[in-house]
């Protein structure tokens, strides 16, 4: 007999045997069958029997404390499942590595009256150090999280002292045992400080992605900076990722454009350190190398191969001192440099915008100055320019919503009342978090901007899906237009200046110009200010395309010249086409 057709059970198996797991102890059953008809025959697996599943747990203690392998079992659905408990206590306490698998029928729930379902999603805290349920396979997605939920729980047997993990397993009952080899499946493999890590292939393009990051002390951009050069890498950021070294790229413009040769920009390794990011537009690499002390496989980018567990410092140090490739030149930073530069410079004119003012103002930022940016519209307008490499950047990307950021900026200017602290917020997100403003601990060193569309402008973007399908439409509910005095010019003006900020506003390029001086002064004022830009949807949604179709344009500027050449009817034609479809 083959391998069972169900896919979960496939991915399961060709896990534990990328992981060099073995021994596994069956006690009988039904829901269990694909499984067990898929391992009994198979030599890489030594199959042991044990008709008491309370016995099968203590043999399993047993055989991992001797051998010193982590040890399978395999029970059907029922009560079965509870013998396991004393067991896997055992295990806990004695941190074995024991492996329970659990199986039931895919599609059922407990409460239904149906023989033999128990509710496993809860279980006694001391009888497993990871606990998880692989889901049956339907689609491309199905596969990645039962993929990377079974590298977890496999891992989770050696994490921080080890101990036993508990695998339920639904599965589509088939007969069909035909499959003959298991597809290939991904194996990601874990080191800590303490390992001999794998060598960086001297051919190999890399890169590191960071995400939402604290602010860098000295020894780990110093860390980072040798690895780059040693590596000839480059780090991609947005503005929260914090990292101001020689080696950065602000990829944020360079990710957006819709005609880019994304291929051309690949890394064959991608090192993945810092939080969640509000960058949606990625360079990806072919795999993925994850660095944090957590431990966790937070698998951003759905190809990750390796996960160290531990400090990021120590990671880049170990690589630049336990390998002797020889220092090359960082001829890759030049290369993303002089793209990301190309497009800053071709950017056409753009209407009064939120992006418009990032793009004008982001280099008259004060110096040493903190930069707190609203979700999401506002974050996606400043990530594309950059600013002074002295200034911090934070947005609540943590748990991403558009509440408390005005709050959670104010908390941050407490700490330092003598330096300049800066938001930038859409209308929706302010007045969520509109209460703080009467707050009595506002001090001169705050300035918020406030761009105010009269709704959520994220929703009416020509890219987003509610904009694509409904239009205007989307204002009634999905953008929630009309709320808050639906743009008013002086509900917040009367608002703030009753609270003893400098209101300032702006409707048009030529009256931000006015007041821009003012707001951007490095001097510190006599009140907190606030300054009212009214934009509309449709200048946001301009501004957006315009940015991210730089490529675009640039090509329909190749075209004429083309055509100017007498390149030809032909030629001429296709390469409006591809423009076209961009």
């Amino acid at each position: 007999m083959g391998y069972t057709t169900c896919r979960n059970i496939q991915i399961l198996l060709g896990v534990l045997k990328g992981h060099n797991i073995r021994k596994i102890i069956i006690s009988p059953g039904t829901t269990n069958l694909m499984l067990v008809g898929s391992v009994q025959d198979d030599p890489w697996f030594e199959c042991y029997s044990a008709p008491d599943e309370r016995s099968a747990a203590y043999m399993a203690c047993g055989m991992a404390a001797e051998s010193g392998e982590p040890v399978c079992l395999s029970c059907t659905g029922a009560t079965a499942s509870r013998n396991y408990y004393p067991g896997m206590t055992e295990a806990y306490y004695r941190k074995l590595p024991v492996l329970a698998i659990t199986s039931l029928i895919d599609d059922v729930m407990p409460g239904m009256n149906i023989p033999q379902v128990l509710d496993r999603t809860v279980l006694a805290n001391d009888t497993y150090v990871y606990n998880v349920s692989l889901p049956a396979v339907r689609s491309d997605s199905d596969v990645w999280k039962c993929n990377l939920k079974a590298n977890e729980a496999v891992l989770a047997l050696f994490k921080d002292g080890g101990g036993p993990v508990h695998v339920q397993l639904p599965a589509v009952f088939s007969k069909d045992f035909s499959l003959q080899e298991l597809p290939p499946t991904r194996i990601i493999h874990r080191y800590t400080m303490f390992d001999k890590i794998p060598e960086i292939p001297a051919d190999k393009k890399v890169g590191i992605f960071v995400g939402e990051h604290a602010p860098w002390t000295k020894e780990l951009t110093d860390a980072v900076n040798s690895f780059c050069r040693k590596y000839d890498a480059i780090v991609l950021c947005d503005h929260t990722s914090n990292y101001q070294g020689p080696f950065r790229i602000d990829e944020a413009i360079l990710g957006a454009q819709k005609m880019l040769d994304r291929k051309k920009y690949y890394f064959d390794i991608l090192i993945d350190i810092g939080g969640v990011t509000g960058n949606y537009y990625h360079i990806n690499g072919r795999e993925t190398w994850r660095v944090s002390p957590d431990g966790r496989l937070s698998d951003r980018f759905r190809n990750m191969h390796y996960d160290f567990y531990m400090p990021e410092k120590e990671f880049f140090e170990k690589y630049v001192n336990e390998f002797d490739t020889p220092e090359t030149r960082n001829t890759a930073a030049s290369e993303y440099m002089r793209a990301v530069r190309a497009l800053l410079d071709t950017i056409p004119e753009i209407p009064f915008s939120h992006v418009w003012i990032a793009q004008k103002y982001a280099d008259k930022l004060p110096k040493n100055s903190h930069l707190f940016l609203g979700i999401l519209h506002s974050l996606r307008a400043w990530n594309f320019f950059p600013v002074d490499s002295s200034i911090e950047c934070f947005s609540n990307v943590g748990g991403f919503g558009i509440d408390g950021g005005t709050s959670t900026m104010l908390g941050a200017a407490l700490v330092h009342p003598d330096q300049l602290y800066f938001l930038m917020v859409g209308d929706l997100a302010f007045f969520y978090d509109m209460n703080v403003l009467g707050n009595r601990h506002w001090g001169k060193n705050c300035r918020i901007l406030l761009v105010n569309n009269g709704r959520g402008t994220e929703f009416r973007n020509y890219s987003h899906p509610a904009q694509q399908i409904f239009s205007t439409e989307a204002d009634r509910f999905m953008a929630a237009a009309g709320h808050y005095g639906s743009g008013s010019r002086t509900l917040v003006k009367h608002y703030a200046e009753d609270l003893g900020f400098k209101y300032l506003a702006a409707a048009s390029k030529e009256d931000f110009i006015k007041v821009a001086d003012e707001f951007f002064d490095e001097k510190m004022r006599e009140h907190p200010m606030l300054l009212e830009a009214f934009t509309t949807p449709e200048n946001e949604s301009d501004a957006l395309k315009a940015v991210c179709e730089i490529e675009k344009g640039t090509l329909k500027i190749q075209v004429k010249k083309a055509i100017a050449a007498g390149l030809g009817e032909k030629n001429t034609k296709i390469i409006k086409k591809i423009i076209h479809r961009g």
